[in-house]
């Protein structure tokens, strides 16, 4: 149970933390306590807690924990193929105490995994979706719909790790990789789409439901929802 606690990566900088502990208690007590508070951090950031993903057909989950910044209609960049229509795209900003894993939004396979280099400003800003280091999926859904998922570098995050590769099938909630230390997830709903969720909410990846495939409701239009 231990080792399933937190994300393999994890385990590489709590060991790192640890041994800088070890060094700071021969320095110093007061240096060793601070070295001990740093490495349950360490260990806390890369948790990899329970969740209890909804299961019904059709709905979309939350790839993230974090807070929703922005709700807002953008047109998918050309090379994702996703058409030239506005999709309805959520951004969730993750600060350092949040769970920083993703998961898949919804039972899917993976048609393309792109990587993007990029510069590393406030993940909450909005300029982050298009600067930042980021990576993106492009998800397909029953071979009928598509969607898009990523996860952008922030601040302080360096570090983009994904799990997964093209044509690879997917289930809800799946886990599919993480960023590290304070990031973004911009997630894009399918067409004609509605969200059920709204800024300055509370996300827990894998359990808030953002949208439901099988609603007839559709979004409003403007730059913001």
């Amino acid at each position: 149970m231990v080792l399933r606690a937190i994300h393999p990566e994890g385990w590489r900088f709590v060991g790192i933390f640890s041994l800088v502990t070890l060094f700071l208690f021969l320095l110093s007590s007061i240096l060793g306590w601070i070295g001990v508070v740093l490495t349950a951090w360490c260990f806390y950031f890369f948790r990899n807690p329970d969740r209890v993903v909804p299961d019904r057909y059709g709905l979309i989950v939350s790839p993230a924990d974090g807070k929703v910044v922005a709700i807002q209609d953008v047109v998918p960049p050309l090379d994702w193929e996703m058409g030239s229509e506005p999709r309805v795209r959520i951004s969730i900003f993750l600060n350092v105490f949040d769970v920083h894993l993703n998961r898949i939004p919804i039972a899917s396979r993976v048609r393309k995994v792109l990587y993007y280099p990029g510069k590393f400003f406030n993940a909450s800003l909005d300029k982050a979706s298009e600067h930042n280091e980021r990576n993106t999926l492009i998800l397909e859904i029953n071979n009928e719909q598509d969607m898009a998922v990523t996860q952008i570098a922030g601040l302080i995050a360096r570090r983009i790790r994904c799990d997964v590769m093209a044509d690879q099938m997917a289930q809800t909630g799946e886990l599919f990789g993480l960023i590290r230390f304070g990031s973004r997830t911009d997630i894009y709903l399918p067409l004609n789409t509605a969200p059920l969720v709204i800024e300055g909410q509370r996300m827990i990846g894998g359990e808030t439901i953002l949208a439901d495939l099988t609603s007839d409701e559709f979004p409003r239009h403007g730059n913001t929802l």
